[in-house]
């Protein structure tokens, strides 16, 4: 597989990274198979690519995006890129049935964010054409893909990858596996601490988030930060590289496992550390 011959492109998940994944590729004219379980979850990805394209472009993206239920779709891409719930069950069905489907010359990734790749590609019948690829929220505004390295990952497959990234006009940043790989080791240890200041009574959430944003010129702080990364990602996350590292820094707060068993988690569901809800109201 060379980087020329990457022509269509599969996408699975049509969450939050899903559809920001489908959108950064369409924007750049490669034709897109989205695919989710339910038409209504398809749809109402679409609605909210649309809500946050600029419409000018709009067009482009959506006629660059098929969108359907019927995984069989993939056997005529090139790449296949796994979003689905970062839970490793979930991913590791998806993947073998990726694999099942897919012709052989096809590159499966997944942009999990803490799972291992090593791990995810036992479901893989070759695993030297699976990789990470971690693209950061929002897709479509972050430059960083993290490129992960599986012990059995082509570097072939790493050239292609890091080639389509930068065609892409984004920054790749090639590691190797590891629980949480780089971003989410350095992200976490940041976001864990701070939620212990808050936890402890050291300072409140809008102190510790101005530290970080205007004495180290963070563009947000990480108590913000975990609510727009959503509550529930986090906890997910923590859990991972907590069981994975056996490292205190990453043990999931009792302040977060509260917020998310509560429901509250984050921006996208109005309330966490934050009031959105509020927010919205008083515009």
């Amino acid at each position: 597989m060379k980087f020329e011959d990457i022509k269509k492109i599969g996408v699975i998940g049509a969450g939050t990274m899903g559809k920001g994944i489908a959108q950064v590729f369409a924007l750049y004219d490669y034709p897109v198979v989205l695919v989710d379980t339910e038409s209504s979850i398809l749809q109402g990805a679409m609605d909210k690519l649309k809500k946050f394209t600029e419409p000018e472009l709009w067009d482009k993206v959506a006629g660059n995006i098929t969108t359907s239920t019927d995984k069989g779709l993939f056997g005529e891409c090139d790449l296949v890129v796994d979003a689905v719930f970062e839970e490793i069950t979930v991913k590791k069905n998806v993947l073998s049935s990726i694999n099942s489907i897919c012709a052989d010359s096809t590159i499966i990734a997944t942009n999990t964010s803490s799972i291992s790749i090593n791990e995810l590609a036992l479901s893989i019948t070759n695993p030297s054409r699976f990789i990470g690829m971690h693209f950061m929220n929002p897709p479509v505004r972050m430059q960083l893909v993290e490129i992960i390295r599986g012990e059995n990952t082509s570097e072939d497959i790493v050239a292609v990858i890091t080639q389509l990234t930068k065609a892409m006009d984004k920054i790749p940043a090639i590691v190797n596996d590891s629980p949480g790989f780089v971003s989410n080791r350095l992200l976490f240890a940041l976001i864990g601490e701070a939620l212990k200041l808050l936890e402890n009574g050291i300072a409140a959430k809008e102190d510790i988030d101005t530290v970080m944003k205007f004495g180290m010129n963070h563009p947000m702080g990480p108590i913000k930060l975990a609510d727009f990364i959503g509550l529930d990602v986090c906890l997910s996350i923590m859990k991972v590289l907590y069981d994975d590292l056996k490292d205190d820094r990453y043990k999931p707060p009792a302040i977060l496992k509260d917020l998310v068993a509560a429901g509250k988690f984050g921006k996208k569901c109005g309330q966490g550390f934050y009031d959105y809800k509020k927010r919205n109201a008083e515009k």
